[in-house]
């Protein structure tokens, strides 16, 4: 039993190796592996070689759990599952991929799937949302940034692997599932009842606060999101009146959980001349990667506002830090999630694969985003605004008699008729719109 094992853990090392160098895949016979890998380790020292105390331990606790576990499970199940412990215990967002798991992924990748709308994280052994999907089942519902999944269905979730939960929630549309959620703040766990639907994320979304002041929000980061947009920023300034011009952009990452690195390189370099959008370190050669932004400004300096908040990971940092860095936007709202490690997808072969962590992300300036995110330049947390209920007071166009501006019109009157979205609801929005007019007016009374 001893040789078996050994064999399937040394063919299943080579398989992941030769994943990792995109060497022609081959079948591996597990026997000369184990040959060339005993052979290999002879060679090292003895701190290097495999640890065959602890590879002994493992096919005792292999042949017990085979023969005495109350129900029969196959071999086959049970070194997947030893795979899969391999990965879950490395950190957050390594984990196995199975057959379906991976179809999956690359649904998501390209912006469709059966299921909630959530990206999630595991915090403590339960499964922590880190944001909902824009329009998801999942936030209609009412699942809000930071919540804690403790059960599903009323099943406990403590010590499910990430890739489990996931499975569990995804699903066919029209099926419903029972979410158990712990919320900071409130004394007791709250149940919410989500029906699972086919999530299409419109990654990109863009509309005009109020005349020449754009708001672009990115959703996600899929496989399209960095031509759309671009597609989208060149619409808002050039399809406008000649006497409207574009003065500026608020972008909106809030809750933007990433996703695919090559759509935020593009995103952030749309907005930057050139230079270094992000790199990332690894112990592999190929972790170790540069990327560049093409040359051009697409809004050719005009003054840009990035939102983001907890919910914004991974792709969604890149893209701010590499802003940020470039002093090409303003960061406005609170700190973001920190995620910045790097995932590689390593197929097995056989429809399987693994979503390994294999580097980490460095702003252009070298700030490492990892547990740290991005602190932004003007903290703005979440809050209501109320105006106060001022005693109406007298103004001179109230005097009877008064006159009149000789433009023709009040302004007054002319003012109320420019289309403006009213963001007392958003507080964060409503200081970058703040925010941008004033950079606007610095920058033309400055040119002036």
């Amino acid at each position: 039993m001893l040789r078996i094992i050994l064999s399937l853990y040394l063919g299943f090392i080579c398989v992941s190796a030769s994943a990792q160098t995109a060497e022609p895949e081959g079948v591996i016979q597990p026997q000369k592996a184990l040959e060339a890998s005993i052979e290999d380790s002879n060679k090292e020292s003895p701190e290097q070689r495999l640890p065959l105390r602890e590879l002994r331990l493992f096919t005792q606790v292999f042949e017990q759990i085979r023969q005495g576990y109350v129900e029969e499970v196959s071999d086959t199940q049970l070194l997947e599952n030893a795979i899969a412990g391999l990965l879950t215990e490395l950190d957050p967002h390594s984990v196995y991929l199975n057959e379906e798991s991976y179809g999956d992924l690359e649904e998501s990748s390209s912006g469709e799937y059966g299921g909630l709308g959530l990206e999630v994280s595991t915090q403590d052994g339960v499964i922590r949302v880190v944001s909902p999907i824009d329009d998801s089942p999942a936030a209609e519902a009412g699942v809000q940034a930071g919540d804690l999944i403790v059960k599903m269905n009323d099943n406990p979730v403590r010590g499910m692997s990430l890739q489990k939960a996931i499975e569990k929630m995804r699903g066919k549309k029209g099926t419903p599932i029972k979410l158990t959620i712990f919320r900071e703040g409130q004394d007791d766990t709250i149940d919410i009842d989500v029906v699972r639907d086919i999530i299409k994320v419109s990654a990109v979304r863009s509309r005009l606060l109020e005349p020449g002041y754009g708001y672009v929000r990115v959703a996600q980061f899929q496989r399209n999101s960095g031509s759309d947009f671009v597609a989208t920023l060149k619409e808002l300034k050039n399809d406008r009146p000649k006497d409207e011009p574009l003065k500026g952009v608020v972008i909106d990452l809030r809750n933007n959980p990433g996703g695919l690195v090559p759509a935020s390189v593009e995103i952030a370099g749309a907005l930057i001349d050139s230079g270094t959008v992000v790199y990332t370190e690894g112990r592999l050669p190929s972790a170790n990667q540069s990327f560049e932004a093409t040359a051009g400004d697409i809004l050719e300096g005009l003054p840009v506002v990035v939102l983001v908040n907890g919910g914004s990971a991974s792709a969604s940092e890149i893209v701010a830090g590499a802003l940020q860095d470039h002093g090409r936007a303003a960061i406005l709202g609170t700190q973001s999630f920190g995620k910045g490690s790097v995932q590689t997808v390593l197929p097995l072969g056989d429809g399987r694969a693994i979503k390994l962590t294999t580097a980490r992300y460095f702003t252009p300036s070298g700030r490492s985003i990892q547990a740290e995110g991005i602190v932004p330049d003007i903290i703005v947390e979440r809050a209501e605004i109320r105006p106060y209920n001022i005693r109406k007071t007298v103004r001179e166009a109230d005097l009877e008699g008064h006159l009149e501006t000789g433009e023709g019109e009040d302004k007054d009157k002319a003012d109320d008729k420019d289309e403006k979205e009213d963001l007392s609801a958003d507080n964060q929005l409503y200081e970058a719109l703040n925010l941008l007019k004033g950079f606007y007016l610095l920058g033309s009374r400055q040119s002036d």
